[in-house]
């Protein structure tokens, strides 16, 4: 089994930043890919972006590409989600996933372990 905690969401102004942080846990965690997706009231949960564990290699949805940062403290076992310029609709509850059973995928269904999800709002 593999625990994931999310932190560091809250309430921010547009245009403005925000980290959040994922913290893995667990015997069973070896390095999967990471991935956080979010949902936004009244949406479909969506991929924003993942990486790779032992290269980083990262892929990014095409609204948060040049604004968001995914990355990686492999001793720390934690990923970050470094967000800039953020916008009104960034708002949404943002979750952290882990896919045990791939190397690189940013498909919401080979995600198999969870964070409980950590609300980031974003005034206009």
């Amino acid at each position: 089994q593999v625990q994931l905690l999310e932190s560091g969401g809250g309430l921010v102004q547009a245009g403005g930043s925000l980290r959040l942080s994922c913290s893995a846990s667990g015997p069973s965690f070896a390095g999967p890919p990471m991935a956080w997706f979010r949902q936004a009231p009244g949406k479909e949960r969506e991929f924003v972006a993942a990486i790779t564990w032992k290269v980083g290699v990262t892929d990014y949805a095409n609204s948060v590409k040049g604004r968001f940062t995914i990355s990686r403290n492999s001793a720390k076992n934690t990923t970050y989600l470094e967000m800039r310029s953020l916008k009104p609709e960034d708002t949404a509850v943002y979750y952290c996933a882990a896919a045990s059973r791939f190397y690189r995928t940013t498909i919401e269904s080979h995600y198999d372990y969870w964070g409980q999800g950590i609300q980031v709002t974003v005034s206009s």
